[in-house]
């Protein structure tokens, strides 16, 4: 790396805060103080503006500080250990870190293996774990380079993918997006029980440079004609534990019903549950009434009852080590992989309509102006008065019962919605952050295809249920942390300061100035999306703004939930489906003296931290599946209408291209960098835009666009677009989105049969904005 040389006779200036960064992407070594005042020719007093930069700089988030000395945030050391998990259509090979803390999934390393490697021991292939030197492109945050200095462990390659077969053995075509196009040859009789069409998982026997690799089916996982075909790749690619061991069946088996015994009875109180309609399982019940206190005028009482999931998992058990491996159950549009057996989740802990059920209950008192006043917990056996649906609750407030709201609505479902109107004034004055993010949900056929993407009304019954879920988990929190109890939070912790200087770019580019002094609250957030709700740039800034949000996690630290806008959060309100809850409800059993099955004595704070990271794990593992379940089912669905064209908005901009989602279906689909026409577009990261070094026309995220469909990987999930609508001209501020009056936009090196198609382009997950991060509006997460 070349020395920076200051002008001869002139005193060195400190180097600017992007020379540093850029310096230390660069480096090959480690990176210090020392290192950095040599390169810049600081010496004697001029050290301590250095150290003080340097402070400054980590401070904001943009470098971290660790054994190999100085780096940018979230990127890797000099020096790896990694897995070789792919090859790219050229035939180099992709490896990613074995081991990765950063925000969303680990980045991709490209390797390139030297040639004459004779005494440098086994060549390196799919499945090897080797130790990788690793290089940063300076230009492109996040990509890196890499060349193996040694093989640590020969391993075959587990893949998954589905089986040819053809008259010389049979063929496998990867599943995986960034193993499309490079396939697995099966020799005759290495094909086991595998049929044409069949999903299998196949080990790697033989890895070549060139041609083929020769793989061996391990095991034959069903069959694409199956409705579960789809959920069931990303079981498989994700390692998700989707069939339970004998030995948690029959424990759950042997649990017997909880009793009166050790608990109060509140079967007599008009507690319901509203959930959506074709919900299995019921964690939670609740109920809203008047305060009789004379003291309090206008206050209310609000009761939350979540299933009694711990007196039935006992610490250590199956049941519980095969739930912590768990860690969440996980929903795919055609089924439910849950955390915990059908015996326990639907049935014995599930809040059923008339039945008795154990629960642990909070009951929250607040004042007419939704401040708390008070709360406590109570052990109970309660009564499920009804079960409701959301639409249902809803449209019995709106003046149309049913023949089951019409009983309930004046005694208890109007007692109800005005706690939650008493309540919104205590979340309107927190002032959470309220981005404005609609969900798609994906309808089946009966057959297990799509019928249909919806975007699910938001109803006053979902936020009803949010609020009093909210309240519950802060009132968990606040009982454990007053206890001194160990506990794992949910924390959601404030922006970086670098994603707060990258949004305040965004920003810019529109016309808006984000304030450089003042608390970083969520209040600054929602003034910025209240400032464009009605504009061209609404669902652009709500993105960004959501990309500018640290990942939620779990973790015995408290950092408080900056989206929530609260000092303190736990997950307390699901333990059916979140272990963090179950852990909560322990900790207040323990600390209540509500039994003997709370949480063990010795756990300590440390341990929890180590079991917040493996759910914080599990969870991310668990969206992915999701999310890559939903981009097959709609691939598969979009297969047959290749040609068509579709209206939609940019996504993600990346150094390769566009992704631009489907208005329609909400699916993603890329448009290659190399098809945007004969300019050469350069990626302003900063602008979250690709921008012509001729022309000056731009493509940025939230841009309006028209695309043609040009390929369809159903397996995959992957969908190709071509651009039909021109970018921005050349400093303007006007959306994308006009068509070309005659014919296609012109091309410039289109991808033909022997080009690149997906193979080059990035992971999706690398450009989505909303994997891993937490929001208030998403409904599983809101309602605990």
């Amino acid at each position: 790396m070349a020395r920076r040389i200051h002008p001869s006779g002139s005193a060195p200036a400190l180097p600017s805060r992007e020379q540093i960064l850029a310096f230390i992407a660069e480096s090959p070594g480690k990176v210090g103080k020392r290192e950095i005042a040599q390169a810049f020719g600081i010496k004697g007093g001029d050290k301590i503006g250095l150290k003080r930069l340097l402070k400054e700089i980590e401070d904001a988030g943009a470098i971290e500080r660790g054994r190999g000395g100085l780096s940018r945030a979230g990127a890797l050391p000099p020096v790896v250990l990694a897995d070789i998990l792919s090859r790219d259509r050229d035939g180099e090979l992709i490896a990613k870190p074995a081991q990765w803390e950063g925000e969303g999934e680990a980045p991709r390393i490209l390797v390139a293996v030297p040639r004459g490697r004779r005494g440098a021991g086994p060549a390196p292939g799919l499945g090897d774990r080797a130790l990788i030197r690793v290089a940063a492109d300076p230009e492109s945050p996040g990509r890196y380079t890499g060349r193996v200095i040694k093989v640590i462990g020969k391993n075959r390659a587990e893949i998954i993918g589905i089986y040819r077969a053809s008259r010389e053995g049979g063929r496998i075509e990867p599943v995986e997006k960034r193993s499309q196009g490079r396939e697995i040859a099966i020799p005759p009789g290495e094909e086991g029980e595998a049929r044409d069409g069949d999903l299998v998982s196949v080990s790697v026997e033989r890895e070549t440079r060139f041609g083929l690799p020769r793989g061996r089916v391990r095991e034959r996982l069903g069959t694409l004609g199956s409705e579960k075909a789809v959920s069931l790749i990303a079981l498989h690619l994700h390692n998700i534990p989707h069939v339970f061991p004998q030995a948690v069946i029959d424990e759950a088996d042997a649990v017997k019903k909880a009793t009166l015994r050790g608990r109060e009875d509140w079967r007599d109180r008009p507690l319901l549950t509203i959930d959506p309609p074709d919900a299995k399982d019921h964690d939670d019940a609740v109920m809203g009434e008047p305060d009789p206190d004379p003291n309090n005028p206008g206050g209310v009482i609000v009761t939350v009852a979540i299933a009694d999931v711990a007196a039935y998992v006992r610490p250590g058990s199956a049941l519980d080590r095969e739930a912590l491996l768990r860690g969440n159950s996980v929903y795919f549009p055609d089924r439910v992989v849950p955390m915990l057996p059908e015996r326990i989740s639907n049935d014995l802990c599930s809040l059923r309509e008339a039945e008795d059920r154990p629960a642990l209950a909070v009951r929250m008192v607040f004042s007419a102006d939704g401040a708390k006043r008070r709360h406590s917990f109570h052990r109970v056996i309660m009564r499920s008065r009804a079960k409701l649906a959301y639409a249902q609750a809803q449209a019995a407030i709106d003046g149309r019962p049913d023949e089951k709201t019409g009983p309930l609505l004046a005694s208890v479902l109007r007692p109800l919605y005005d706690a939650y109107e008493v309540l919104k004034k205590g979340r309107d004055s927190r002032g959470p952050l309220a981005l404005d993010l609609p969900e798609r949900k994906v309808l089946l056929t009966p057959e297990g295809g799509v019928d249909r993407v919806i975007v699910p009304e938001r109803l006053e019954a979902h936020r009803l249920i949010e609020e009093f879920m909210i309240q519950a988990n802060v009132a968990a929190a606040e009982t454990l942390e007053k206890a001194k109890s160990p506990l794992i939070y949910r924390v959601h912790d404030e922006p970086a300061l670098e994603k707060m200087r990258m949004l305040g770019e965004v920003l810019a580019s529109i016309g808006i100035k984000l304030p450089k002094e003042g608390a970083l609250r969520p209040a600054l957030f929602n003034r910025i999306l209240l400032s464009v709700a009605e504009t061209e740039h609404s669902t652009f800034i709500n993105e960004v703004v959501l990309r500018s949000q640290a990942q939620a996690v779990y973790s015995s630290q408290n950092l408080g939930h900056f989206g929530l806008n609260l000092r303190r959060y736990a997950h307390f309100t699901s333990p059916i489906r979140r272990y963090a809850d179950l852990i909560v409800h322990r900790a207040l059993i323990a600390a209540e003296g509500f039994g003997k099955d709370g949480l063990p004595a010795d756990v300590t704070a440390g341990l929890l931290e180590q079991i917040g990271e493996q759910i914080s794990a599990a969870e991310r593992r668990a969206m992915a599946a999701e999310r890559e379940t939903i981009d097959r089912l709609i691939a598969a669905h979009l297969a047959d209408k290749v040609g068509a064209t579709f209206s939609g908005q940019i996504s993600g901009v990346t150094r390769s291209g566009l992704f631009v989602k489907l208005d329609e279906t909400g699916a993603d689909g890329f448009v290659p960098v190399s098809t945007l026409g004969a300019d050469y577009f350069r990626h302003e990261e900063g602008r979250h835009a690709l921008v012509g070094d001729r022309t000056g026309e731009s493509f940025r995220l939230g841009d309006r666009v028209e695309v043609r469909l040009v390929e369809a990987a159903a397996v995959a999930g992957a969908l190709r677009f071509e651009l039909l609508s021109e970018g921005r001209p050349a400093g303007g501020r006007g959306s994308a989105g006009r068509k070309f009056g005659k014919g296609p936009r012109p091309k410039a090196g289109k991808p033909g049969p022997g080009k690149p198609k997906f193979g080059k382009a990035p992971a999706r997950a690398a450009a989505k904005a909303t994997a891993g991060r937490s929001t208030p509006t998403r409904h599983r997460g809101s309602r605990g």
